[in-house]
């Protein structure tokens, strides 16, 4: 008897571009383009397959990056969340898709109910049910500077610096830069 493919859930990580844009490497700079991070202080929120944790690994001395909550997922989607149009995400926008909160998408997200926050043009909805994700929603988000500053945008995170893996301590800088 066979049994049934479990889903593998990975973890989620959120992942900022710490750096600028002057004198990064053409691999690297085509690397972060793919993760969508373009600009300095940007964010995206990715699960950690392997082929995404490849890419962040390449990219470890331009970002910083760690595992998110979803109390501090609910609060970027509701202050910093954009759809299509540079237009802000906001609670009826959600309710039109069947969604009841932002905690409510945060945490279906983090536990690996959704594969993914946003979606495209092309999504199908069936009559009656909610999407597997969030319809226009783009995929990044814009953050503020941090307040209070940063230690170093050159050494990693394990020296005293800002750059690399951080672990759950990202929620704090993330709640610093909103």
């Amino acid at each position: 008897m066979m049994e049934a493919m479990q889903k593998v859930v990975y973890p989620r990580y959120a992942v900022i571009r710490l750096r600028g844009i002057p004198t990064t490497p053409r691999d690297i700079a085509t690397t972060l383009d793919l993760l969508r991070l373009r600009r300095k202080f940007t964010m995206v929120v990715v699960s950690g397959t392997p082929n995404v944790m490849g890419m962040i690994e390449r990219v470890n001395d331009w970002v910083t990056w760690g595992e998110i909550d979803a109390d501090t997922l609910a609060e970027v989607l509701r202050r910093r969340g954009r759809i299509v149009g540079d237009k802000p995400l906001t609670l009826e926008y959600l309710q039109k898709w069947g969604w009841q909160s932002f905690e409510e998408v945060a945490l279906a997200y983090v536990t690996g109910e959704i594969d993914r926050l946003s979606c495209g043009k092309n999504v199908k909805i069936k009559e009656g049910q909610r999407p597997a994700c969030i319809p226009y929603l783009k995929p990044f988000f814009r953050l503020h500077p941090p307040r209070g500053g940063l230690n170093s945008v050159k050494t990693h995170f394990s020296v005293g610096g800002d750059l690399g893996y951080r672990g759950p301590l990202i929620n704090d800088l993330i709640r610093r830069m909103l």
